[in-house]
């Protein structure tokens, strides 16, 4: 899991904001299959969500960097 953020740390806000966008594709997918029950890896949804939070932080934490807060 360390590895992850500091992945995260190291990546520009132009690629979190790409990662995000393909995360939330990803997720839609994985609800759609959740319930059309066609869902292969039930995990991969708390990881994805998981994800999507860990990177939504780290923007609102540069965000306040920024502004000086």
């Amino acid at each position: 899991m360390a590895n992850k953020i500091a992945d995260l740390r190291t990546s520009s806000d132009d690629q979190l904001q790409q990662q995000l966008a393909e995360l939330k594709r990803e997720q839609f997918n994985l609800r759609f299959q959740a319930a059309t029950n066609q869902l292969e890896k039930p995990s991969r949804v708390r990881e994805v969500r998981r994800t999507i939070a860990r990177i939504r932080t780290l923007q609102s934490q540069r965000t306040r960097v920024g502004q000086g807060a």
